[in-house]
């Protein structure tokens, strides 16, 4: 988490409005919205990745799917793309990822995304942001969701975006 990260400010269909704020300033326009983007990467066993987030992080030993806020000038899909590839070392293209949907959340619009990839990618952790992964059914995702172990702000996301997930996972 760079202090210089710049998020484009949107309105509450994802358009940029023009403006920029800084990760960590105060003063988020009220009424307007950051795009943060996550992807859950399905590999050819059909299990799924999780990360479980860094100690010195917000939310610290929780697991969740790769996240992260998109930056200025990147659509959503760049943003998970290369919020992925940071956190985890998997690298897929914007266009191969498929959106699951999107929830509004007070300051954020969240999207989530889904992704195939063939075998069981090596991974390649950032010590900054990830403290340990783990390849496990979606079955055992949504349990942990449901008993605590994901940061807190996926159990709203999960409620609303599980089952078309599921239904990616399965297919």
């Amino acid at each position: 988490m760079a202090d210089d990260e710049l998020w484009d400010v949107t309105d509450a269909a994802g358009v940029p409005t023009g403006r920029t704020h800084r990760r960590g300033d105060p003063g988020f326009p009220v009424g307007l919205f950051h795009v943060v983007a996550s992807v859950c990467v399905v590999r050819g066993d059909g299990l799924v990745l999780m990360t479980e987030r860094a100690a010195a992080k917000d939310w610290p030993l929780c697991w969740e799917f790769p996240a992260g806020s998109a930056l200025t000038g990147e659509t959503s899909a760049e943003g998970a793309a290369r919020e992925l590839a940071e956190e985890a070392g998997v690298r897929v293209d914007a266009d191969e990822l498929t959106l699951v949907g999107r929830v509004r959340e007070r300051t954020a619009l969240f999207d989530l995304y889904a992704v195939r990839v063939p075998g069981a990618p090596q991974l390649t952790l950032d010590p900054e942001e990830v403290r340990d992964s783990a390849w496990v059914t979606f079955a055992e995702a949504m349990r942990r969701c449901d008993a605590g172990e994901m940061a807190g702000p996926w159990v709203p996301r999960l409620a609303q975006l599980g089952e078309r997930l599921a239904a990616f996972v399965a297919a």
